[in-house]
């Protein structure tokens, strides 16, 4: 008998195509390579961009405000990337295949960067006292390898969430449930793998060599390709349904053609695929009509000079499922921009709370000999996260579900708001952190002190909120973005979600580049110099909280006017 694809109510496909193999594929028993592959693509990530900061500074010879804007710019692009990632998988190769190919390329990304860490002429020349200083060529290398790694990424980071939720069927309500525990032990997984790198790598990197420090991440970036392709024949997956942006672009130019039709008032005359619930799109279900947008409607009136027989001119006439496919991305995206702030919050573990722990004692109790590198508290951030996933997951659900009747406890837009209130906290106690030590430097003229006698354990609290939050902010935008998404345009969605990490990177290096120039305006030193003893990080940590307060305010508003979704034939 030959193998077909067959598809199951939500778009999924097994993989050998064969209907008793649908027994034996997908749900839990795919999942621990999806989860495996994750942890260890995120400890190669975490272990080589966590301490990147200091790489900058103490190996590339950058000024702290430089090397904090090639950070945020760097990792902007490794969220923007996504979406050239999202765009191959839905339009032509899908899921799995794009994660293929791009593992390829991040592969070799951190093999050239291994390389230019460790292979003498390659590697910045240092001298007796450990200061290091790199050449044009040798800088250049390093930011080769980066951006192959922020492309390499972009074709997985998009792709994994949703081709570990394509595993359970929206069409049987025990997978259903299941899913969304899913979100929650994916992003556990990583950060299992950011955990170690935040520990066992950055120490690595400051004790030993960063050749070493590049090259272990390099190695956990090739176990989580043999992970990933272990499962193969265990994998449900979803065939590309053609290009999201044509079909977005044909609604938008047949809505304009037809601005002076009336839409009618019954919805039943607007022209759909008669077809069980099954629509044009491959392996996508069709969306129920809403209310409102409904100049996009106008795309799908059936005017005198269209022709409902095949082949329909999709450039003149649309169907109801493909208008809704763009009223669903235009929905997401004022619930899309209030995660940009936080994503600047977020970011700051990787630059300013570095630098700010890098100007505190950083010795373990009395004893001089050990000492933590600034970047390892972010361990911190990680251990809160490992926390909290179990605990949301298995205590605070089923305590919520008895209040709210909802079946996953909060409805993805109230963990997402949660999170967002959490994080404000983070910024209050980095804004009194900050005033506090900068007290001290004033009261006993510790100015040209390179460290303040004040713990850098003090930095813990802001770490262990942010993991707080990130529990109910990330894992809800994961489930949300994947859930609200058209079927044929999940890792597309799954990218967009990934851009607001892109932009609150880049928001984060603006914010800098703007403060900097207007607190300098005068000569003085202003809020970000190279000496924080000599600035007000303080103020700007204030700056980001006060921008939190707002971004909360305009997340109630937008959730509260968020209509979700409706595919047909879906459980809910």
């Amino acid at each position: 008998m030959a193998e077909e694809d067959v598809y199951t109510k939500d778009g999924t496909v097994d993989y050998l195509g064969n209907p008793a193999n649908r027994k034996e594929t997908g749900t839990w028993r795919a999942c621990p390579f999806i989860l495996g592959n994750e942890c260890s693509e995120r400890l190669a990530y975490y272990g080589m961009s966590t301490n990147l900061v200091s790489y900058f500074k103490t190996q590339l010879n950058q000024h702290s405000a430089t090397a904090s804007k090639n950070v945020a710019n760097w990792g902007g692009t490794c969220f923007i990337t996504p979406m050239i990632g999202a765009f191959v998988a839905d339009a032509y190769l899908g899921r799995y295949l794009t994660i293929l190919y791009f593992s390829v390329v991040y592969v070799i990304g951190m093999t050239l960067l291994t390389l230019s860490a460790s292979v003498p002429g390659m590697k910045p020349t240092c001298d007796a006292e450990g200061n290091c200083h790199a050449t044009e060529g040798q800088s250049a290398i390093c930011f080769v390898a980066l951006y192959l790694i922020a492309l390499g990424t972009g074709g997985i980071k998009p792709c994994v969430s949703s081709f570990g939720a394509d595993q359970f069927d929206d069409a049987d309500e025990a997978e259903k449930e299941h899913k969304s525990s899913f979100f929650n032990w994916f992003y556990l997984s990583i950060n299992v793998g950011a955990l170690v790198a935040a520990s066992l790598l950055v120490w690595v990197q400051t004790n030993v060599s960063w050749g070493w420090g590049f090259g272990i991440p390099a190695v956990a970036m090739g176990i989580a390709v043999v992970s990933f392709f272990s499962g193969t024949k265990l994998y449900r997956n979803q065939k590309p349904g053609g290009s999201p942006l044509t079909r977005l672009c044909q609604v938008i130019v047949a809505s304009i053609r037809k601005y002076h039709v009336r839409v009618p008032d019954d919805k039943s005359e607007l022209y759909e695929i008669q077809e069980d619930s099954e629509s044009v799109i491959q392996g996508s279900r069709k969306l129920e009509h809403s209310n409102g947008l409904r100049f996009f409607d106008k795309a799908a009136v059936v005017g005198n000079s269209d022709s409902v027989k095949d082949p329909v001119n999709p450039w003149r006439l649309c169907s109801v499922t493909q208008v809704e496919e763009l009223k669903a991305i235009v929905r997401l995206l004022p619930v899309w921009a209030t995660g940009i702030i936080f994503s600047t919050v977020y970011s700051q573990m990787g630059s300013y709370f570095i630098l700010q722990g890098g100007a505190m004692d950083n010795h373990v109790g009395n004893n001089k000999k050990i000492q933590i590198a600034p970047a390892t508290l972010s361990v911190f951030d990680t251990i809160s996260v490992i926390f909290w996933v179990p605990v949301y997951d298995r205590i605070i659900v089923p305590i919520a579900r008895k209040f709210t009747g909802h079946r996953n406890g909060l409805t993805q837009l109230q963990r997402m708001g949660t999170g967002l209130f959490i994080s404000i906290f983070s910024m209050v106690y980095a804004v009194i952190l900050e005033n506090v030590r900068l007290k001290m430097v004033r009261r006993h003229n510790y100015y040209k002190l390179d460290e303040v006698p004040m713990s850098i354990f003090w930095q813990i609290p802001p770490y262990f909120i942010i993991g707080c939050a990130e529990v109910f902010t990330f894992i809800g935008q994961l489930e949300f973005f994947y859930e609200q998404a058209p079927d044929a345009m999940r890792s597309t969605c799954s990218a967009l979600q990934l851009l607001t990490v892109a932009f609150g990177q880049y928001l984060s290096s603006l914010l800098i580049t703007i403060v900097t120039k207007v607190t300098t305006m005068n000569g003085g030193p202003g809020w970000l110099p190279d000496k924080p003893n000599y600035g007000h990080l303080d103020y700007f940590f204030l700056l980001l909280t006060v921008l939190s307060v707002l971004n909360f305010a305009v997340f109630l508003l937008v959730s509260n006017l968020y209509t979700y979704k409706k595919p047909v034939g879906t459980l809910r």
